[in-house]
């Protein structure tokens, strides 16, 4: 199974992989918020992975599920009537491949990746050039296109990175969402 295509979900629909690169504050997590409800808009379930630096943490120090963890629990799991989120301390473990964690999902019809930048998915590079930093393209070909707020000498499409509803379409083109947009 290529990382481009994650498995089919339980509704028997393939589900699709689409990364973002680009340098720290190009603007790829702007442009995936503006991008999310385009494509829920479109009738698209959509879900999101973000690789994070080491030492992230979306618990408290002092409320119970981080004490639980810090007690030595392996996986804590809290839980509402409106979300729930899996803690799973990896204790020495190595960290999963994306792979692995892309199997973790429910059903959906496209997970987007933020990060994970030698993944073999394909990505839209997220391009400024007044910020003077080399393209990615050049050294990834699994970069399918780039999003720039000017031009940008390249072979690739290039899209308006103004423009989050071109993004979008060429996004649900590439693919192949299409037949799964309402």
């Amino acid at each position: 199974m290529g990382l481009d295509n994650a498995g089919m979900g339980d509704a028997g629909r393939a589900r699709k992989v689409f990364g973002f690169a680009g340098y720290s504050g190009s603007g790829k997590t702007t442009l995936i918020e503006q991008l999310l409800p385009r494509f829920v808009a479109a009738g698209l379930r959509v879900s999101l992975i973000k690789h994070a630096h080491h030492a992230f943490d979306i618990d408290k120090p002092g409320k119970d599920s981080y004490r639980h963890r810090e007690a030595g629990a392996t996986e804590v799991l809290v839980t509402s009537d409106r979300r729930w989120v899996m803690m799973h301390e990896l204790r020495n473990e190595a960290e999963p491949t994306l792979e692995q964690q892309l199997a973790r999902f429910a059903p959906c019809d496209l997970i987007l990746v933020e990060g994970f930048k030698r993944a073999p998915i394909p990505k839209l590079e997220v391009h400024r050039p007044s910020y003077e930093r080399p393209l990615l393209h050049t050294g990834d070909g699994n970069i399918v296109a780039i999003a720039a707020d000017a031009p940008v000498d390249t072979a690739l499409p290039v899209l308006d990175l103004n423009d989050p509803d071109a993004i979008a379409q060429f996004i649900i083109a590439h693919q192949g969402l299409a037949r799964h947009a309402t």
